[in-house]
C-alpha cells in the first residue's frame, strides 16, 4: 500500500502541474450544459424536469476528456514498463490511475454541479439529492473510463475508440442516478437508486482493476 499511495501523490503531482486539464474537464462541463437552453427554449418548468439528467450526461462526457491519456503517457516514456517490473502490481497500478482520474475530475465536477443546476433552474431542494447521485456515479464513470482506457491503450484513433467502447456502458449508471433525483423530485424514497448505485461501484472496484492490469498485460508484451 505504501508503493500504491507513492504512485497515487506522485500522478496527483503531475496532474496539478498540468493543472489545466481539470480546468478545461470543468469549462467544457459548464459550457456544453449551459447550451440546452439555448437549444430548449427558456421554459423554466421543462428545463426543470430534465437538469438533473442533463447534468449526469454532461459529467459523464466531460469525464472522457482526459481518458485517453490515463495511461498513454506513461506508455510513451516506459515508465509503464517499469512499474509492471515494480513490486505493485498492475492491477494497483491501475487503480492508483482510476483513482488519480477521479480526484482530478470528478471532485471539480462536484464543485462544478450546482452552478450548471442552477443555470438549468433545478430546484434548490433537489441539489443535495443531485450530489449526492455524482458522488455515487462518478467513481463508476472513472472505473469504465480506465477499463477503456487500458483496453484502447497504443491503438490508433484510441481517443474515438475509447468514447464508441464506453459510453453505452454509461448509460446504466446515468439512469440509476437520475432515477434518485427523480425520486426525490415525485416525493418518493431513493433507497431503492443508491443502492443500486453503490452496489455497482462495489462490484465495478472488483472487476474493473482485474481487468485492466490483464489489457496492460497485453499491451505490454
Amino acid at each position: 500500500m505504501t508503493a500504491f499511495f507513492a504512485l497515487l501523490r506522485r500522478d496527483l503531482r503531475l496532474g496539478f502541474r498540468q493543472g489545466i486539464d481539470a480546468l478545461v474537464v470543468v469549462l467544457f462541463f459548464l459550457a456544453a450544459g449551459a447550451l440546452f437552453p439555448f437549444a430548449l427554449g427558456p421554459e423554466p418548468e421543462l428545463l426543470a424536469r430534465i437538469a438533473a439528467g442533463i447534468v449526469m450526461t454532461m459529467a459523464a462526457l466531460a469525464s472522457l476528456l482526459s481518458l485517453d491519456r490515463l495511461f498513454s503517457g506513461d506508455y510513451e516514456d516506459g515508465s509503464l514498463d517499469g512499474l509492471a517490473l515494480s513490486p505493485l502490481s498492475l492491477e494497483l497500478v491501475a487503480l492508483a490511475k482510476v483513482a488519480t482520474h477521479w480526484l482530478m475530475t470528478g471532485l471539480p465536477l462536484l464543485a462544478a454541479a450546482p452552478i450548471l443546476a442552477l443555470l438549468l433552474n433545478l430546484p434548490v431542494a433537489l441539489y443535495p439529492i443531485l450530489l449526492l447521485a455524482l458522488v455515487a456515479v462518478t467513481p463508476a464513470l472513472s472505473l469504465l473510463g480506465g477499463l477503456g482506457a487500458a483496453l484502447t491503450l497504443g491503438a490508433r484513433r484510441g481517443g474515438l475508440l475509447l468514447a464508441f467502447l464506453i459510453l453505452p456502458l454509461f448509460i446504466p449508471i446515468l439512469i440509476l442516478g437520475m432515477g434518485s433525483v427523480s425520486a426525490v423530485a415525485q416525493g418518493q424514497s431513493a433507497m431503492g437508486a443508491f443502492e443500486l448505485l453503490l452496489a455497482l461501484d462495489l462490484g465495478l472496484l472488483a472487476l474493473v482493476p482485474w481487468a485492466m492490469g490483464m489489457a496492460l498485460r497485453q499491451v505490454l508484451r
